[in-house]
């Protein structure tokens, strides 16, 4: 099966009936959170108070790089201080900070130029970035404290660990940070609706995680198929796909993904699966998928044969749920039982629609796999 196909089928204006309207998609552009209102939550600030750190900090940005050379060779960092609204330039040379404040720049004297602190972390880098013990969790240049910092996982003092910091301390001026917990990389967690990325062009959505990666539709990939995450991350391949006849795949991710039992509400509740009985016609049905997020509708057949442009798939279970091109493979759920994902149908979110779902009971024994449940 050609995804090709499967878009230029979505082209028209009009869909006919059974014409799959959920299949892999490029990319679409969605609707970010504004800056504003995220900044009044995230910093306790008014609008206005927004309005005026954002051109503060405009202004510190453009100043930056004529602060930087008013101090010359004496440079020794440069940071915003949310207090004065204001760039500060850090210089090694008193007599620079004239200079530098000409520019409209607070100074500050300090011991070590932004050059040395830089050499020094390359230092360590070169010597210690591949082998350093996992207790040491990373090491940076705080320019506002002019010095090196190495975090250090909180309680941990192995020789290792010593030896690390040892070495560190050669290289120039180093403070040492305990912190609670190693950082983990947050493209980790696998959750139902999410988008991913087929062969870095084509996008769907996640079924549900499963012990070794997920479920999602036949049609979005092909066996071999590479996967990335939203994030651009490598996610994993396609360890089995069948399309037609039926419409499913499972998708084997690597080691730094994290199966959850979690299906994204996208604006409502998150839901916790904890099981796949199969719900019958006239239940509540509700879908996730990274298009069109989630929407809810009753389950109108089940066992039904969809012959689809590019082929016939029996099996399906027909819902009055819209849903629109990228939600392919998208956790569909009634309750909080697992039912199925999203295979194909006619209509959008704007007019409504008629949408199938494989059930995912018939993927999880096709491919033997196991549920993650919560």
């Amino acid at each position: 099966m050609k995804r090709t196909t499967l878009m230029k089928s979505m082209g028209a204006a009009g869909l006919a009936a059974g014409a799959v309207v959920a299949v892999c998609l490029a990319p679409s552009a969605t609707a970010a959170q504004p800056l504003q209102t995220a900044m009044q939550r995230d910093f306790g600030l008014t609008a206005e108070q927004v309005q005026t750190r954002l051109a503060q900090e405009a202004a510190a940005m453009n100043l930056a790089p004529a602060a930087q050379s008013a101090a010359g060779t004496a440079f020794g960092g440069s940071w915003y201080d949310a207090a004065t609204g204001k760039l500060v330039v850090g210089v090694t040379d008193a007599t620079r900070a004239a200079a530098v404040r000409a520019t409209g720049a607070d100074a500050v004297t300090v011991a070590h130029t932004e050059a040395a602190l830089d050499a020094a972390k390359s230092a360590i880098d070169g010597h210690a970035g591949q082998t350093a013990p996992k207790d040491v969790t990373g090491w940076y240049v705080d320019e506002k404290a002019n010095t090196l910092v190495v975090t250090v996982k909180q309680g941990a003092d192995s020789p290792a660990v010593r030896q690390f910091v040892d070495y560190a301390k050669t290289t120039g001026p180093v403070r040492v940070d305990s912190v609670a917990a190693a950082p983990r990389l947050y493209a980790g967690d696998i959750v139902g609706g999410d988008a991913y990325y087929i062969n870095d062009a084509a996008r769907c959505s996640v079924g549900f995680s499963v012990e070794g990666g997920f479920v999602s539709a036949g049609h979005c990939g092909s066996a071999g198929d590479t996967v990335t995450g939203p994030d651009g991350s490598a996610m994993g391949t396609f360890a089995g796909s069948e399309f037609p006849g039926n419409d499913y795949s499972f998708v084997q991710t690597n080691s730094s993904w994290n199966p959850t039992s979690t299906v994204d509400g996208y604006g409502n509740p998150d839901v916790t699966v904890t099981g796949s009985s199969a719900a019958g016609v006239g239940s509540s049905v509700c879908r996730s998928g990274s298009t069109s997020g989630w929407h809810c509708g009753t389950i109108q057949a089940t066992n039904q044969t969809v012959n689809y442009q590019e082929g016939t798939v029996t099996g399906l279970t027909e819902t009055n749920a819209c849903a629109e091109p990228g939600d392919s493979g998208g956790s569909w759920v009634s309750g909080s039982q697992a039912q199925g994902v999203t295979s194909g149908g006619s209509g959008d979110c704007t007019s409504g629609g008629t949408t199938f779902f494989q059930p995912v009971n018939e993927i999880l024994s096709a491919f033997g796999l196991t549920l993650v449940t919560g």
